[in-house]
């Protein structure tokens, strides 16, 4: 009624209009009157009746106006809500509460019900359409959009804050009040669209590459009447597999294929789990050494842009061969994805990698003035070993060289004893995180030894106060690297860091001399890395121990030095006497902390112990240090435990690897290995 009333005084307003205008008309009679008399009785007269024809007309179809423009009025009204009730959208509006009130016709389609059904919690329609949604923060301007997915289809639901006092139907006066928030949604059917999106994503390409890891290595292990049948059958394996996916295969050297195909079929070899290793690797026609590939996959992502699948396929092949090969690898954008790595990395008999990579180390140290030397965080013999070859090389250079160390634990106290106080090494031979950063200059080269991953380093935030950093590491990468480094040399083949440095250090100088006190401790490294040359030990690593040897290390002073107490002998024994074996293949176990200097080095001691029981294949030893669980693991057979700690944010060999877990007990850790190796096992890849 109140709109009834307004709507009547508006068009008598209009009416009248006529009315106020006959002032203007008297006014220029007045003015004819003033210029010509008989003019002004004429006008007067034309004047007259108009007043009397339009009164005569307003007062007798005044009612009739009236009627006929408040009719349509109320009748363009009720086509506006017959509108809103067969818009095809569908819309519907809910209180505070999460309650409808009133929907149109399309949105009873959508739910497939009815007025009496309908007066319930929006959220028992559309689960996920939440209460929390409706509470709108203000950087959302009153509207907010979400993305659902209910009875098979795909719905863009947009929700919009209503102004009750602006725009409340009496038909909704029995439910809200003026000072109750009232909330529209829309529901825009995507189903099609992302069914489009989803094709188009499958249908994208992507490049691959494929390596032939060990090539010369295999072919030189064969017949040379062979070789060529060899080749042949690796080809014919390749092709078929990768035309069974439909894919563009190149072959672009004798060792390396470039191949292109879609990501829907990219996502069938995945399934496969890239069943081209293992029958790649079951090729033997009388070759000693089975044939390995890596495999490396990048996606273009959002971009749509191919370059970047193809960088990206070069980067995930830089991590699949310095993950030791034998794997495939797919990258796509910040995610990787990995298969395979199960064998262990076959050693490799050339030197030119290394000879390569010492003479560009020797360069870079010419330009320099300082070098700064760090390994991972609780450092272990092979980590100190390694940077006490590096420093021997920068002094040998004239260059001042520091190694950052933050704790000296149990397992490098004997070394350090050897170089803190004595008189032929200078007192800042060793620098804490803190001296080093005040140290490091744009002219300091940072050499980061025994570690790949920035989060272990000693000090981490070295790493951005200067943009010459060498890696040097013998552990697989993962997908946490050291940003810019300017010389990388990770080799997964190497038994130890300190093998790797000892190899560079005979092709950087023409007679490199260690002192006896270094070459123990490298020579250490190495022992303690091959649990006494018996795992991964290759013929380099012989080599390498033969150098040292000839540099004056002393097997018998090292083993010496490396005793321990009977204490620490009795915890040993401990954590083996409390292993479980798990799945017939497997020892899990746990070391005690209360009274051990170094719980890690301990569980890796037990670790590498429980490989010599009968049957076990791989052994978990857990430690803990404040509320950091430390895991080591070890295996002797096919067993890959770097895969397996990879799992856990860890990472290491094929036989030797470790992880850390936060805020977990010991018990917690056990279990979650136990979950993982059942998975694995069920999986076939354990």
């Amino acid at each position: 009624m109140k709109k009834n009333s307004l709507l009547r005084k508006e068009i008598e307003k209009y009416l009248q209009i006529p009315f106020a205008m006959m002032i203007i008309l008297f006014v220029m009679n007045g003015v004819v009157y003033g210029m010509d008399t008989t003019s002004g009785i004429i006008v007067s007269g034309f004047l007259l009746l108009y007043i009397v024809v339009f009164s005569i007309i307003y007062y007798k179809r005044r009612p009739n106006i009236m009627s006929d423009l408040v009719a349509f009025s109320f009748a363009h009204g009720s086509v506006q809500t017959e509108l809103i009730k067969e818009l095809a959208v569908p819309y519907t509006l809910v209180n505070l509460k999460g309650r409808v009130l009133w929907c149109n016709k399309a949105f009873y389609n959508v739910v497939k019900s009815d007025a009496q059904h309908m007066r319930k919690h929006i959220q028992h329609i559309f689960t996920d359409i939440t209460l929390e949604l409706l509470q709108m923060e203000p950087e959302d301007n009153n509207v907010r959009t979400v993305h659902i997915f209910e009875n098979d289809r795909n719905y863009r639901v947009e929700i919009r804050r209503v102004d009750v006092e602006r725009v409340i139907h009496e038909e909704l006066a029995g439910d809200v009040q003026k000072d109750d928030v009232l909330f529209a949604v829309y529901l825009y059917d995507e189903t099609d669209l992302v069914e489009a999106l989803t094709e188009k994503e499958k249908t994208k390409m992507v490049v691959g590459h494929i390596y032939i890891d060990n090539y010369e290595e295999a072919m030189e292990s064969i017949e040379e009447v062979r070789q060529s049948l060899l080749v042949a059958l690796i080809d014919r394996k390749i092709t078929k597999y990768m035309q069974s996916a439909d894919a563009i295969i190149k072959k672009l050297e004798k060792d390396k294929y470039i191949f292109v195909c879609q990501q829907q079929r990219l996502e069938e070899l995945q399934q496969g789990r890239f069943s081209l290793l293992d029958e790649v690797r079951s090729i033997n026609i009388g070759n000693e050494t089975p044939v390995t590939l890596s495999i490396a996959v990048g996606i273009n992502g959002a971009d749509d842009v191919y370059a970047v699948a193809y960088e990206s396929s070069h980067m995930a092949m830089d991590l699949a061969l310095g993950r030791g090969g034998d794997q495939a690898v797919i990258k796509n954008g910040e995610k990787i994805i990995y298969y395979g790595g199960k064998t262990q990395s076959a050693e490799k008999n050339t030197r030119v990698k290394a000879r390569v990579k010492a003479h560009a180390l020797k360069e870079m140290l010419v330009n320099k003035d300082k070098v700064i030397i760090m390994g991972h965080k609780k450092p272990d013999i092979d980590s100190l070993g390694s940077a006490i070859g590096i420093y021997r090389l920068a002094t040998m250079m004239e260059k001042k060289a520091h190694i950052v160390i933050n704790e000296v634990t149990s397992s490098i106290r004997p070394a350090m004893n050897n170089f803190i106080g004595s008189s032929v090494y200078p007192e800042d031979m060793f620098y804490s995180s803190e001296q080093a950063l005040e140290t490091v200059d744009p002219n300091t080269v940072v050499i980061v030894v025994d570690v790949n991953r920035p989060s272990y380093t000693e000090c981490e935030e070295l790493l951005a106060h200067t943009k010459n950093i060498v890696v040097i590491d013998h552990h697989r990468q993962t997908g946490e690297i050291i940003e810019n480094a300017t010389l990388s040399y990770i080799e997964p083949y190497a038994s130890s860091a300190c093998e790797m440095i000892a190899e560079i250090l005979q092709y950087s100088m023409d007679k490199p001399k260690l002192r006896p006190a270094e070459a123990d401790a490298m020579y250490a490294g190495i022992l303690v890395d091959t649990d006494n040359f018996v795992s991964k030990t290759g013929v380099r690593t012989f080599e390498a121990a033969s150098f040292l040897r000839k540099c004056g290390a002393d097997m018998i002073r090292v083993r010496k030095a490396y005793r321990i107490d009977i204490e620490s002998y009795k915890q040993l024994s401990e954590g083996v006497a409390k292993a479980e074996i798990f799945l017939d293949d497997f020892a899990i176990s746990e070391v005690p902390t209360d009274g051990v200097d170094s719980p890690t080095v301990l569980a890796a001691k037990v670790a590498n112990d429980l490989l010599d029981v009968e049957n076990v294949r791989a052994s978990f030893v857990l430690s803990k240090i404040e509320d950091v669980v430390y895991i080591s693991a070890r295996s002797i057979d096919d067993v890959n435990v770097q895969v397996v700690m990879e799992h856990f944010g860890g990472g290491g060999h094929g036989t030797v690897a470790g992880a850390q877990i936060e805020d977990i007990t010991i018990e917690e850790g056990k279990e979650q290995i136990r979950q993982l190796l059942q998975q694995m096992r069920e999986e076939g890849e354990v």
